[in-house]
């Protein structure tokens, strides 16, 4: 029989299992650290337990990529229900900078947590640029957004200038015009008239990209 795994050890693996499923990629130990309220060396110790009791197999330059081990035998393991999870499409690109050209075409899939991601008829976009920095929006980053017609006042958005061009910023209504602000101290916000802009959907989550998670730095 495999060796059983204790609670920490187990809610490691369900979120390297989480992360694999949903972006195809491993997360670094930074990311791990950080996504679990631990230190980057714990998070580092509690991989090496897992690949010691047969739960996971490190490969790749420095062991930093991840493939999950099927595993006959795991009694307190708890397996992660399919139902759980759902797809959403990925409709192309927009920018966290400048605007960029709405792509209209699927580009993908990603896989979501249905329990935490519930609205109907969502979308993701990959994003470029990096005037949402400082909310926590990177190059390369998937937006998971719900479709919306409308959006409050600070909320992040995906908006369409002048019917072709696509950005992700905060939204400010004011009396004679839109304001899309960055969230980048070097980029000023950008004001538009009332008709130029057309709310998309408002960002609700995101998934980190590649760039993100094979960076240890």
């Amino acid at each position: 029989m495999r060796n059983l795994l204790t609670p920490k050890q187990q809610r490691v693996l369900e979120y390297l299992e989480t992360e694999i499923m949903g972006s195809g990629f491993s997360p670094s130990l930074r990311q791990a650290a950080a996504a679990l309220g631990i230190s980057h060396a714990a998070a580092g110790q509690y991989i090496k337990t897992l690949e010691a009791k047969g739960y996971l197999r490190r490969e790749g330059r420095y062991g930093r990529d991840i493939t999950l081990l099927e595993k006959a035998s795991s009694p307190n393991r708890k397996r992660l229900n399919p139902q759980r999870f759902r797809e959403v499409p990925i409709v192309g690109r927009v920018a966290a900078g400048l605007p960029l050209y709405a792509q209209q075409e699927w580009a993908g899939h990603v896989i979501v947590d249905s329990n935490i991601y519930r609205a109907d008829n969502l979308f993701a976009l990959r994003v470029e640029g990096d005037s949402m920095k400082e909310a926590g929006i990177l190059p390369y980053d998937l937006v998971i957004c719900e479709p919306r017609q409308y959006a409050e006042n600070g909320e992040i958005v995906v908006a369409l200038i002048e019917n072709e061009e696509a950005t992700v910023k905060r939204f400010f209504l004011h009396s004679d015009h839109i304001e899309l602000r960055p969230e980048n101290p070097e980029l000023s916000p950008i004001k538009y008239g009332f008709g130029a802009v057309q709310i998309q959907g408002k960002v609700i989550g995101l998934q980190r990209g590649p760039a993100g998670i094979f960076t240890d730095g």
